[in-house]
């Protein structure tokens, strides 16, 4: 873990996740074709039996939007609306709200509040990114809607798969684009710039997403165990509050097996040790 660099921050960090909650939240953030899912998947065989979990703990694993039935439906009209149904712009953010005011009412928080670990595709951050850099709506209002939707629940570790937005559209050839996929390449330009500067500001861990599959894989878990592991006080340094980190992964000692694509959408549930 040399790589790790501090980038300045513009601006201050939001206030530190609900540690009184006994459970952990950790949140994988990026433009799509960054490999979240891949990474969901490797994290989901991994951490049950990584030893960080404490015994009876579970893990939960959700996505956002959809992450409840409620979700679900949401999700549909978010991604694939009926024709000529599509939301405006203030519509989609209210939607994407609702989503998230649901998902952590009805999943995330119960979970935490019974010492479980959620593990999620997207939060609070992609839709900064997405409807604020992205659609261009006010940050301020998208702020006090976050402030709402989370009732102030925060992921205690971010991790940003940062991809060239280039290498994005590369990976993303020949699948078929949601609506907000296909809202053209200088909208995702905008969205990949504001995942920059929301990792500054909220002190996002980033990480090479570009490079191979099982490598950023290995790194994941390695920033998982200094931060959530009891790498004591040190680490991270106090500053990283306001900072984002960088973590360019190396080479892979040991061979990595293929990770498949998560297999089934939906929130899963998989039991950690002594569960």
């Amino acid at each position: 873990m040399s790589a790790l660099n501090a980038a300045p921050s513009a601006r201050a960090a939001p206030a530190a996740a609900d540690h009184h909650l006994p459970g952990r939240f950790l949140v994988l953030e990026g433009i799509d074709g960054c490999g979240k899912t891949t990474q969901l998947e490797a994290l989901r065989q991994w951490l049950p039996g990584s030893g960080l979990l404490p015994p009876g703990a579970r893990l939960l694993v959700s996505r956002e939007p959809g992450g409840t039935a409620l979700g679900q439906a949401l999700r549909g009209l978010l991604l694939h609306p009926p024709e000529a149904a599509a939301p405006c712009p203030t519509a989609e953010l209210l939607l994407y709200a609702a989503d998230r005011a649901q998902h952590v009412e009805a999943t995330i928080r119960p979970a935490l509040e019974a010492g479980d670990w959620v593990l999620c595709d997207r939060f609070a951050g992609s839709t900064a990114a997405y409807q604020g850099y992205g659609r261009g709506l006010s940050l301020a209002l998208i702020e006090q809607l976050e402030a709402i939707a989370t009732a102030g629940l925060r992921a205690d570790l971010t991790l940003w798969l940062d991809l060239p937005l280039s290498l994005s559209l590369q990976r993303r050839q020949g699948r078929a684009a949601d609506r907000i996929e296909a809202s053209g390449e200088a909208f995702l330009a905008r969205v990949a710039a504001g995942f920059g500067q929301l990792a500054a500001q909220r002190g996002w861990l980033r990480l090479d997403a570009s490079a191979p599959a099982p490598q950023v894989t290995v790194a994941c878990r390695q920033l998982i165990q200094a931060r959530l592991g009891g790498a004591g006080p040190d680490w991270p340094p106090d500053s990283c509050a306001a900072e984002a980190f960088s973590y360019s992964p190396g080479p892979v000692a040991e061979a990595a097996p293929a990770i498949p694509g998560l297999a089934a959408e939906g929130t899963l549930g998989l039991p950690g040790p002594g569960a």
